[in-house]
């Protein structure tokens, strides 16, 4: 089937009924094998139906973001979550199965020991009595996923969603700037009441998910959902410790350095993302005409790229242009039955558009690469906190080609986007922070918890001010963070990737050949090797090593100083 499209793929409802039922008689013959070869046999098998079980739920799934007021899809994507977790049970039992069974032994030899982890790992993160909880946090999320997407915002003569507001944080006007924040902030705090209670909502349920498995809360069990098997809680706070240390002092200069640009006392949080007094880089031409550089210099950077796009785009596996009713968000996700990832975002007409197509674009080659060199779909996909390695290191090696996207303005947007991919790191460790204090202080009022996002603002970014916004002043910023309400615990992978990432940046400013080298088999392996192998095979250093935080970014805020210094 080499001539499908993703809008032309036939959507039908999975039958869990069935898949189970199919699942159990795979048990069935693996309690009954006489050899190696009948046990491969079924493994074969399920990676055949579970493939296709997968294409219709992700089917269902990115059409549902696409529109989500297409009622269809809503309402399909809202039983499927209801069901999965019903369905997780059984897929406990088939890994269990695997692994009492009398070849284990052949099967870590044919595919590696993380087989069998991935199954202990599932086994840890599940109880049946945590089934009807899931149901309920995927009912939660969705609505808050409901609230974000039906976001219309008059603003301008306008009517615009959250990433068409945005557009104005980078408007040369200070005082547009200010306006649009401001109604970025009121939409929010229109919905504070049913933001608190579904965030209320969530920690209660999270927290007695992790009871239930024998934690104090939902933090070990957070870290169990992102596959975390070779650190924990002590080494991400060690890592934020750094962060504080080193990365704080220099976002610091950087802002500085930024008020002096605009020609302002202080940067205050609307004029963030106003990077020069004279207009930050614009792309030079319409959705279209970004897309048609970005396969221009997917061809340019390595035959296995320039394959990539051109798989991508033949097969419509992009929906990058903004459109009423489109979900606020980004991501990657896959259809492992014809072996394709699928990309979806929102285009802004800001230096946004290129970090979609390179950063989701890093994700979906990577995903990409593993499909065609791993043996499993449970290698296809890597633990978090790899996986953003890939998207955010494509994003330095587009640098060279900046001049495509963005014409005269190429050096702006270099500078600005260096800058974001090192101030954001405070951000993204405030957000970890919170969680944690969050999950292990149920008892907090829902004001209590935006006052301790205050208080984190304070600690790690001392720049933050606000101006006549009451609510962000008391630590309202944190509500736009989807990633609080609908992925607990991934954000510091964002952090931890950065270190790898500006390493790759040092590397290729060295030896190209041999950064992409390393690029390219850390995409290959997938998600067939542990955290800090993966780190080892790539040759990119563990960021939690005493040291590492200002070892992997002194490159890039080197690059950074010096540019300021001569402003």
């Amino acid at each position: 089937m080499d001539n499908w499209k993703f809008s032309e793929l036939k959507y039908e409802r999975p039958n869990f009924e069935a898949e189970a039922d199919f699942l159990r008689a795979q048990i069935e013959k693996i309690n009954n094998a006489k050899s190696a070869d009948d046990v491969f046999k079924v493994i074969e098998e399920v990676e055949k139906e579970s493939a296709e079980l997968s294409a219709n739920v992700t089917v269902c799934s990115v059409r549902h973001t696409l529109d989500t007021k297409d009622k269809f899809y809503e309402e399909e994507n809202e039983w499927i979550h209801q069901k999965l977790p019903e369905f997780s049970a059984v897929g406990i039992a088939y890994g269990d199965a695997l692994d009492k069974c009398a070849f284990r032994e052949d099967i870590v030899k044919k595919y590696g020991k993380m087989f069998f982890v991935n199954i202990d790992l599932s086994k840890k993160r599940f109880c049946e009595k945590n089934i009807p909880l899931m149901q309920k946090e995927a009912l939660l999320t969705d609505e808050y996923q409901k609230i974000m997407a039906g976001c219309e915002i008059s603003f301008d003569g306008k009517t615009v969603n959250l990433y068409g507001i945005m557009k104005y944080f980078e408007h040369e006007d200070r005082n547009i700037r200010k306006a649009a924040f401001k109604a970025y902030s009121d939409f929010y705090a229109s919905n504070e009441t049913r933001l608190e209670e579904i965030w209320d909502e969530l920690i209660k349920v999270r927290n007695e998910m992790g009871r239930n498995l024998g934690f104090d809360n939902f933090i070990p069990l957070g870290y169990l959902r992102q596959g975390r098997t070779d650190y924990g809680v002590k080494e991400v706070e060690s890592f934020r410790a750094q962060v504080k240390d080193v990365i704080v002092p220099v976002c610091e200069k950087l802002y500085e350095a930024q008020a002096k640009r605009l020609g302002v006392d202080k940067v205050m949080a609307y004029d963030e993302e106003m990077v020069f007094a004279d207009g930050n880089a614009h792309p030079a031409g319409d959705d279209d005409f970004m897309i048609s550089k970005a396969r221009e210099m997917y061809h340019e950077i390595s035959p296995e790229t320039g394959e990539f796009i051109d798989f991508m785009i033949e097969h419509e596996l992009m929906d990058l242009k903004n459109k009423p009713g489109k979900a606020s968000t980004g991501y990657m996700t896959s259809l492992e039955k014809y072996s394709a990832p699928f990309v979806f975002s929102c285009f802004n007409g800001t230096i946004f558009d290129m970090q979609v197509l390179t950063h989701e674009l890093g994700h979906a080659f990577a995903g990409y690469m593993a499909m065609r060199n791993q043996p499993i779909s449970d290698y296809y996909s890597e633990t978090t906190d790899i996986a953003e390695i890939h998207s955010m290191s494509m994003e330095q090696f587009a640098y060279p080609y900046a001049e495509r996207f963005f014409g005269d303005d190429a050096d702006k947007f270099r500078f600005a986007h260096l800058q974001e991919a090192i101030t954001f790191v405070p951000f993204g460790v405030s957000v970890d922070e919170f969680q944690h204090i969050c999950y292990a202080n149920p008892d907090l009022t829902p004001k209590e918890r935006t006052y301790e996002w205050h208080k984190l603002e304070e600690k790690y970014m001392p720049w933050r001010k606000y101006e006549d916004d009451e609510f962000m002043e008391r630590g309202g910023y944190w509500y736009h963070k989807l990633h609080i309400f609908l992925y607990p615990m991934y954000y510091i992978n964002y952090c931890l990737t950065t270190m790898g990432a500006m390493e790759f940046k040092a590397k290729d400013h060295e030896n190209h050949e041999k950064a992409w080298e390393d690029y390219l088999n850390l995409c290959k392996c997938g998600g067939s090797l542990t955290y800090l192998e993966t780190l080892k095979l790539a040759n990119v250093s563990c960021p939690f090593e005493d040291g590492a935080v200002k070892k992997a970014t002194s490159y890039a805020t080197g690059i950074l100083l010096d540019e300021i210094a001569k402003q």
